[in-house]
């Protein structure tokens, strides 16, 4: 055979074996690299994590935050909040005085459209537990509807404490018929309730209010689940 080409092929394989090596590090130092770096499908120990202290310090401040918010509402429900009522003239200046925040529509029992108002507003009531809904009979509210000049039914007045004019029995700002709403008889609940909360009456629904209140009702119902084994087990 010739040297030359005996030379060539010792060198190939000397080349190819170095290249093996190499490929075989490089393989080892990727893995190397993964095992370092977890995994996006990597387990978590889960009741490690239920231990640690600051988790369960953000759950308790949690559960304080919702029942803090489920007590207000309850508050505000004593006070006639969460519902959609009917008043009377003598009602009247304590309905709007004690609230933060009230919507009161002055109506006649034979208008249609004041029909309509009540179907909306029967509606938001329960959503916006913040600002209390009332409804008014204008034919048994004479000197109201007089003092606050309403001319047109359905009338729909919006009071609030942070307006300075309030304070002098005047209110804050009013719907009058439809013509802010499209001056049609078919408009959505949202049409009447986008308005309200341009208008700074209602605050906008934030999305997850009405999981967290659930959130909270299942933890209440854990613990006193709790309380009851515990008790069972003593026995």
């Amino acid at each position: 055979m010739d040297p030359d080409s005996v030379k060539s092929t010792l060198s190939n394989l000397a080349f190819g074996n170095v290249m093996a090596a190499a490929a075989r590090d490089y393989q080892k130092e990727i893995l190397a690299q993964e095992k370092a770096q977890p995994s996006a499908n990597q387990e978590i120990d889960l009741d490690e994590l239920m231990d640690d202290p600051e988790l369960e310090k953000l759950h308790a401040d949690r559960i304080a935050a919702l029942k803090r918010e489920a007590e207000k509402r309850e508050s505000l429900k004593r006070q006639g909040h969460g519902e959609y009522r009917e008043i009377t003239e003598g009602d009247f200046l304590g309905e709007v005085t004690k609230g933060d925040k009230v919507i009161c529509h002055f109506y006649h029992k034979e208008f249609y459209r004041c029909k309509i108002v009540d179907k909306h507003l029967k509606a938001l009531a329960p959503k916006h537990v913040d600002t209390k809904f009332v409804k008014l009979d204008a034919e048994n509210a004479p000197f109201f509807v007089a003092k606050l000049g309403i001319k047109t039914l359905p009338c729909v007045i919006l009071f609030s404490k942070k307006e300075s004019c309030f304070r002098k029995g005047i209110a804050s700002d009013r719907l009058v018929g439809f013509e802010d709403l499209g001056g049609k008889d078919d408009f959505p609940t949202t049409r009447i309730e986008n308005y309200f909360i341009k208008k700074g009456i209602i605050s906008e629904k934030k999305k997850g209010n009405e999981d967290d209140e659930e959130e909270y009702d299942e933890s209440r119902r854990r613990t006193v689940r709790s309380s009851l084994d515990a008790d069972s087990d003593s026995d």
